[in-house]
């Protein structure tokens, strides 16, 4: 049985992509197959699609960091044919085959089922960036927020549309940072009470502390704006850090930490325990208003990734960008 697949190339380190028919015994060994109904554009598949970073090493490779979709076989008890299952983590689209595929084959252990009431692409609608956001809002919530707004940075994107979305679900107010000022409006619609713009926060700080402004923080910028951030936080509150878009050095000093009691949360979807999951997907499926998340949510066809890769990485797409693997 041939299937079809997005297949990047590299030929004098150049990564090249095209939309080419695979054979069933070209897929990589697992216990189980899954039938593909989506899968998500996030800025790591942008990354992997131009090539940036070297986060692919064995190539032809199959991107697609999380999907959706169907058990078509399986030699795991857990899983039959027919049962729906979402994946997210492990390296997959890295150093695993991912989801830019109308088929997968992998390990039994890193499938969640579907909760019933969150269909397939409601799933992927959030994908990595909700199964991280919701990962940070938990984490937030175990240290305890503070009675002052809860701040997310790079809320235009993928996790901070989905983080916005959530934490206002949650009855926390909540302050949406963006470089994108066209956005306001969608973010006041996902839920945000206030909008703060990115230049605001990108400033170096006047000193080791400023006035407190936030009782949390989910951040998935990094850098300068974290590091602005960890000065302006209320006695005791928590940033979960989980994204690196602005980069990954951080220039700061211990005084957050020492006087304020500061705690810097590290998230990382990528391995977290099955546990943690499976409690993360079923919130997912409590919280998520369904029109919201439609609002949030562009659909596109396999043909149209390869091209869409460097549009992410431009800042030019806005929420979750949801890829229907079968047109």
């Amino acid at each position: 049985m041939t299937f079809r697949a997005v297949l990047l190339t590299q030929a004098d380190k150049a990564v090249s992509s095209e939309i080419t028919q695979l054979e069933d015994d070209q897929l990589p060994d697992g216990n189980v197959t899954v039938d593909v109904s989506y899968s998500t554009l996030n800025y790591k598949d942008g990354m992997i699609l131009n090539g940036v970073g070297r986060l692919v090493r064995d190539y032809p490779h199959v991107p697609g960091i999380d999907f959706s979709g169907v058990v078509s076989a399986s030699s795991d008890d857990r899983y039959v044919e027919g049962d729906r299952v979402v994946l997210t983590g492990w390296r997959v689209g890295e150093a695993h085959w991912g989801g830019y595929a109308e088929k997968a084959r992998l390990n039994a252990d890193w499938l969640v089922k579907l909760p019933e009431g969150l269909s397939e692409l409601e799933a992927m609608s959030v994908g990595t960036a909700g199964l991280t956001s919701m990962l940070a809002m938990q984490a937030l919530e175990d240290q305890g927020i503070g009675s002052k707004p809860v701040l997310v940075t790079g809320a235009a994107g993928g996790v901070g549309s989905v983080a916005v979305h959530l934490l206002s679900q949650a009855g926390y107010q909540v302050a949406a940072s963006t470089g994108r000022p066209e956005t306001s409006d969608y973010l006041m619609k996902l839920g945000a009470n206030q909008v703060v713009t990115r230049e605001e926060l990108a400033e170096p700080a006047a000193g080791p502390l400023s006035s407190e402004r936030w009782g949390g923080c989910i951040d998935a910028v990094g850098d300068t704006t974290l590091a602005h951030v960890l000065t302006e936080m209320e006695y005791g509150a928590s940033v979960a850090a989980c994204g690196l878009a602005g980069g990954n050095k951080l220039d700061t000093t211990v005084i957050p930490f020492l006087l304020r009691g500061v705690n810097l949360l590290g998230i990382d979807s990528v391995m977290c325990p099955f546990e943690q999951r499976v409690h993360a997907w079923q919130r997912l499926d409590d919280l998520l208003q369904r029109e919201i998340l439609s609002d949030m949510t562009t659909v596109v066809g396999l043909d149209e990734v390869p091209h869409l890769g460097s549009e992410i990485l431009a800042g030019n797409v806005q929420g979750r960008t949801v890829v229907d693997v079968r047109h």
